[in-house]
């Protein structure tokens, strides 16, 4: 299949806004493009002039980017016929795509998040086809979810110790979607949320209309003082909590303050929508994680244990009252995911633990590398998280918006403090992930000890 040259600018996007050379910029974009599947395997590339026209750039640039691509095995050319597109051996499996692992240049950690498991997700999907034909037939939507995907995921909760029917599960097209239909039917005129917390979930309940009150979280867990605070705000509405492996900060919230979380969201009326993304990502030992919330909105997706690109999420209520109003809500078909995606998803569900351990095996290596390269410096402290997928860095005697700009400059690009508060402020706060590989993660740290550094008079 050959590819037009603006078909192939579309599928680059906006590849030259970085601080990287052209070439570094393209050989990356080029790769990245292939990764995500904006460009197919197998497509062939347009002439070297013509490409170099359409992009804007010297031949030589796109000359010395496809050089690369061939050498590291992302391109094949022969004699006499256009260069194509493939996928090499090495990026079979990975965990963090090129945008993170410094493969492409910079190395762009301002997202904690996956690639995909190449081979797992493959498969999944030719098992899916093979069997989409009844749901090929339908009418593109699926109401609540596909049958076998809410029993799927109810067996999950069940098997978990929360007994769980399918009819309390609606499959969403994320779990972002799912707090946005959960926002939408609830209304809240407020809703609690942890200081820091995740900046697109707070951007959610913002475009919902909702006042945000937050309620400060550390490494060493929840402040039950604010806590009660935020809950009282927000009477009659909604708190949005990251109870298992907090995002930016890792905290786990011990079984105590799970129920004062409950206790204070029945006096006040609150509904408890608790964002499960990250608790599959348990990776200190086999002790069980904490119960969960009682009477809580569960929200989970695909995205972190498995790769955003599965668009698949999922709402578990206490009862089927709410899934049932949401069901009749406007928004609910506009935010389901695709029958396709769905179909995927109950294959890798049915296959997730293999894939869990070797993630968690990974993950733990990495976060036990990092940890151990960023230790005993006075310039920072930190708590080693018991799971997910950052580091949450206290930092002394400089900014957070100090160091990402120096980092930035040396092509480590990472989110300070305030991007996750609810208030403007943790401005002595970074999030570094550590889902890149241990020899990335030595770069980071080398360039982080650059950033921390006064200026050399």
């Amino acid at each position: 299949m050959r590819i037009g040259v603006e078909q192939l600018v579309r599928a680059l996007g906006g590849w030259q806004a970085t601080a990287v050379p052209l070439v570094d910029a393209l050989e990356g974009a080029l790769r990245e493009a292939v990764l995500d599947g904006r460009l197919a395997v197998g497509s062939a590339l347009p002439a070297e002039r013509r490409l170099a026209d359409g992009l804007g750039v010297s031949r030589g640039t796109v000359v010395a980017a496809l050089t690369r691509l061939r050498d590291t095995g992302w391109v094949r050319t022969r004699h006499g016929s256009a260069s194509t597109v493939q996928l090499p051996p090495s990026s079979a499996e990975r965990f963090a795509p090129p945008s993170a692992d410094g493969s492409a240049g910079s190395i762009d950690l301002r997202r904690a998040v996956p690639a995909a498991p190449r081979a797992d997700y493959l498969a999944a999907t030719a098992r899916a086809a093979r069997r989409a034909g009844p749901a090929l037939a339908q009418g593109g939507h699926s109401g609540a979810g596909l049958p076998e995907l809410r029993e799927a995921i109810a067996g999950r909760y069940t098997r978990e110790g929360l007994p769980t029917r399918a009819e309390q599960i609606l499959v969403t097209s994320g779990a972002r979607a799912a707090l946005a239909l959960l926002a939408a039917r609830l209304r809240p005129r407020v809703a609690a949320v942890e200081n820091p917390t995740y900046p697109r979930a707070a951007a959610v309940l913002r475009g919902a209309g909702a006042r945000l009150s937050g309620l400060r979280v550390t490494t060493e867990g929840w402040d039950e003082d604010q806590l009660h605070a935020a809950f009282a705000a927000a009477r009659g509405g909604l708190a949005y909590l990251v109870p298992d492996f907090q995002n930016p900060t890792g905290a786990l919230m011990d079984a105590r303050t799970r129920q004062a979380v409950a206790a204070s969201a029945a006096e006040h009326g609150v509904t408890v929508v608790a964002d499960e993304t990250l608790r599959d990502l348990h990776l200190s030992g086999p002790a069980p994680l904490p119960p969960r919330i009682p009477r809580a909105v569960l929200v989970g997706s695909a995205s972190k244990t498995v790769w955003a690109g599965v668009r698949v999420g999922w709402i578990r209520s206490p009862g089927t009252g709410l899934i049932g109003e949401l069901l009749h809500h406007p928004l609910c078909e506009p935010l389901s995911a695709a029958p396709m995606e769905q179909l995927v998803a109950v294959e890798l569900l049915a296959a997730l633990e293999p894939l869990l351990d070797r993630r968690r095996a990974e993950l733990r290596v990495q976060r036990d590398h990092l940890a151990g390269r960023l230790a005993d410096d006075a310039r920072w402290r930190f708590t080693v998280p018991e799971g997910g997928l950052v580091l949450w860095l206290r930092l002394h005697g400089v900014r957070a918006d100090t160091v990402t700009a120096r980092a930035g400059a040396a092509g480590l690009h990472l989110a300070p403090g305030p991007a996750f508060a609810v208030d403007g402020a943790l401005t002595h706060y970074l999030r570094v992930p550590y889902t890149p590989p241990v020899a990335t993660l030595d770069r980071i740290a080398g360039i982080l000890d650059e950033a921390c550094s006064p200026p050399a008079r």
